[in-house]
């Protein structure tokens, strides 16, 4: 949702143009603007107004002064990881600043859209794009890869300024190809001092100074005691993750037994994470075909040998990534997500 605020009957019309715009390109919007000129009247404070932007919209943008937008943001402001989008369009559209998060939180795509559809020029600060310089930052988000280590990210971008070598892989070269033509400055290579791997281990670490880019491709199949506390299922799971070095951001999913339906523990959890949650009669989960980690006892309690490790091949419908594990009453198994993507 892009959230649009302006302060002028010459930008509420503007406003409303983009919107037009916006809608027809498939984005939903929304406008206000003080005084009442249209859309949603906004009669508060306008740090009332941005804060609930910051917490609600993936985009903000302002039809009036940078200065104006600099004072209602600055006391939300976070990191360029976390803060939404911000861009700022004079009232008469005639320049389109990206003002804050131009990689990852879109903002510089989200200029050039606005730009294009109100007839503004498009006005790109950040250095690597005004250097001409490959943005690992942007590169991750187009593809949907989650940036690990913020701080590799930066040196990365840095070293690419400053003309040094940077080197790149990835261990899914089918679903996640590097650049081609590689751009100046990286080199497809494994070692050296400082480079980028797309992967989904946590450790790997190809180059002295590592930036894993991880995809959000994991289905995590879960299996628990009854009645298991919420707070020692989230601490097994988590637990059990970080000893198969899968990091949280590669789980897209996460899948179980019918019978769990309904497992408070389990519906916290994905509820505190953000993650869809998914179930299975043990008849569909029996009838996977494929080599699985089976019990006995488990077939003669739920009706299936195997719960973790036949729900996430279920639901992600690719190979298993982490064969089953178990701690304190919960079992764990990942599984290769094949439709990628965000989950709906």
């Amino acid at each position: 949702m892009i959230w649009v605020l302006s302060f002028t009957a010459r930008g509420a019309a503007e406003s409303l143009r983009l919107q037009e715009g916006l809608g027809a390109e498939g984005f939903a919007c929304r406008c206000w603007s003080f005084r009442g000129h249209c859309g949603l009247p906004q009669s508060g404070p306008l740090s009332a107004w941005t804060g609930r932007a910051f917490r609600e919209a993936e985009g903000v943008v302002f039809f009036g002064a940078c200065g104006i937008a600099v004072r209602a943001c600055a006391p939300f402001l976070r990191d360029k990881f976390t803060d939404p989008a911000v861009v700022v369009l004079d009232d008469r559209a005639r320049f389109c600043v990206s003002l804050l998060s131009g990689h990852v939180g879109g903002a510089n795509r989200l200029a050039e859209r606005c730009a294009r559809i109100c007839g503004a020029v498009p006005v790109i600060t950040t250095a690597t794009d005004g250097n001409g310089c490959f943005a690992v930052d942007s590169w991750a988000v187009a593809h949907g890869l989650q940036i690990l280590e913020k701080a590799a990210a930066k040196r990365i971008s840095a070293a690419l300024l400053g003309g040094e070598t940077v080197g790149a892989c990835t261990r899914f070269p089918k679903e996640y190809p590097l650049p081609e033509p590689l751009p100046a400055g990286l080199e497809a290579r494994e070692g050296g001092p400082l480079g980028f791997c797309v992967t989904l281990d946590a450790e790997d670490q190809p180059y002295e100074t590592t930036l894993r880019l991880v995809p959000r491709r994991a289905a995590l199949g879960i299996g628990c005691r009854r009645g298991i506390e919420p707070a020692r299922l989230e601490r097994a799971v988590l637990s059990l993750m970080g000893a198969a070095r899968l990091p949280l951001c590669a789980v897209r999913r996460v899948c179980s037994i019918s019978v769990k339906a309904e497992e408070p523990a389990l519906l916290a959890f994905c509820r505190k994470y953000g993650l869809p949650f998914s179930t299975y009669p043990a008849e569909e989960l029996r009838q996977l075909p494929g080599e699985f980690s089976d019990s006995d006892f488990v077939a003669r309690t739920v009706g299936v040998g195997n719960v973790c490790e036949r729900a996430a091949v279920r639901g992600g419908g690719g190979a298993l990534l982490v064969r089953k594990r178990a701690e304190d009453g919960v079992t764990l198994a990942a599984a290769w997500d094949c439709e990628g993507g965000e989950a709906g």
